[in-house]
């Protein structure tokens, strides 16, 4: 998947759990509640698992559970809602061109499962 320029520059990364998921269909950013925040190494090996997922066939819901707001130190940097059923990404940004606004990945694949259990793990049991 293709990332903004910025993701060099992430600090910390907020996971959204995203409660109102057909609000993103035309939406102008992300909304929900706040999950968990990765800092540091972390964030940055996630921001790698999200460069690293494959594209895919995209599917037509685009019903997003899950998305994050990637920040550096002092401002918000981007943000990015996943569809795990349709496989669809959408994404927010400032001067983020508008072939990276909407992707595809392969939501089966090993990176894409990856990802979705760490969201699945910010979740309260």
């Amino acid at each position: 998947m293709l990332l903004p320029l910025t993701r060099g520059k992430t600090e910390l990364i907020e996971v959204v759990r995203i409660t109102d998921p057909a609000r993103h269909l035309t939406s102008k950013d992300l909304a929900g509640d706040t999950a968990a925040f990765w800092e540091g190494d972390q964030a940055q090996q996630v921001l790698s698992l999200i460069a690293g997922l494959p594209g895919g066939e995209l599917h037509r819901c685009f019903l997003p559970g899950w998305g994050i707001r990637a920040y550096d130190s002092a401002d918000q940097l981007f943000e990015i809602a996943f569809c795990f059923r349709c496989h669809g990404a959408r994404m927010w940004g400032p001067d983020l061109p508008a072939g990276q606004r909407a992707q595809n990945f392969d939501g089966e694949s090993p990176a894409a499962q990856e990802l979705l259990l760490r969201f699945r793990s910010c979740l309260p049991e």
